[in-house]
């Protein structure tokens, strides 16, 4: 049984009593909130996913829930309850539903030091990935979400996360976080995608989050081989051109954007010497989706 099975009136109810229990890769989450005016978009953003027993075990228990006291009425706020735990300050209320996608990316990296998380997108075809790390501004979620759009597989837009044993990259497929003027692009390039609302005024500017397309959710289980590490940089103008980057500089890349790197050791610096080996690894430039598209397309045919 997945998301969509459930009508309106149910995942409401679920959301705001013993929570939505389901399973994003290989995490069983329980969802739950006291605001209820997220139950709508949170319901198409997670449509496709599988809804898991209540007697599963659950990686992650978290909630989205009201301010107290005067705060529920007065500036209304969003707190974030992991575990009876409160990890962050309260935002706006409005701010409730990107709150929660912060949140559970906190929980994968605060936690899961069996693998090797990587603040990166990862995308797929005919089960060979590409690892997209790159820092804010770069245009990463904007190339990630069109690659999605245009037959790629998502396996995660924020976090990567790589097998210590066989150096594969395990999919989540959860929303893909857009930014600003992503919004509005991503929207003109891909019609038929569900994105929420944009949400003004947080840390990060106006947000929005698109959802996985059925696809890579019911694909989510197929581990990727790692094959490719491109670090993208939008520039106005720019041709979509690939060059190629040196393996010591790779190295550095993925170290710097590991975000559990420094508590694994020897175990993180093997997986990502491994992971640098297996890739191609490429600086990528570009402005327009169309043309970037095409530049992915061919090395996914080996024509590139």
């Amino acid at each position: 049984m997945r998301i969509r099975d459930l009508s309106p009136a149910e995942f409401r109810q679920r959301l705001t009593g013993d929570g939505i229990r389901l399973a994003a890769g290989p995490f069983h989450c329980r969802l739950q909130s006291g605001i209820p005016d997220i139950a709508h978009e949170l319901a198409r953003l997670y449509a496709h996913h599988t809804l898991v027993g209540s007697q599963d075990f659950t990686d992650f228990h978290v909630s989205v829930q009201p301010g107290r006291g005067l705060r529920r009425w007065l500036a209304p706020q969003a707190r974030f309850v992991v575990d009876a735990v409160e990890p962050f300050t309260p935002l706006p209320r409005n701010q409730a539903l990107p709150m929660l996608e912060w949140g559970l990316n906190w929980c994968i990296t605060a936690y899961s030091h069996h693998i090797l998380v990587i603040h990166a997108a990862s995308v797929a075809r005919d089960g060979r990935a590409a690892i997209l790390p790159a820092p804010p501004g770069s245009g990463k979620s904007t190339l990630c979400a069109a690659l999605v759009n245009r037959g790629w597989r998502l396996l995660s837009d924020e976090l990567t996360l790589i097998r210590l044993d066989t150096g594969q990259i395990m999919g989540l497929a959860r929303p893909v976080n857009l930014k600003n003027a992503s919004i509005d692009i991503i929207r003109a390039y891909a019609p038929d995608a569900f994105l929420t609302r944009p949400v003004l005024d947080t840390t990060k500017g106006t947000v929005a989050l698109m959802a996985p397309s059925q696809t890579s959710v019911e694909a989510v289980d197929e581990w990727a081989d790692p094959a490719w590490m491109i670090l993208p940089r939008y520039r106005a103008g720019a041709e979509a051109e690939l060059s190629p980057m040196g393996s010591g500089t790779a190295f550095l890349q993925l170290a710097d954007n590991a975000m559990n790197y420094h508590v694994m050791g020897s175990r993180g610096f093997d997986t990502v010497g491994r992971l640098v080996d297996r890739c191609r690894n490429y600086r990528f430039e570009y402005s327009r989706l169309d043309d970037a598209i095409a530049v992915f397309d061919r090395l996914a045919s080996g024509a590139a």
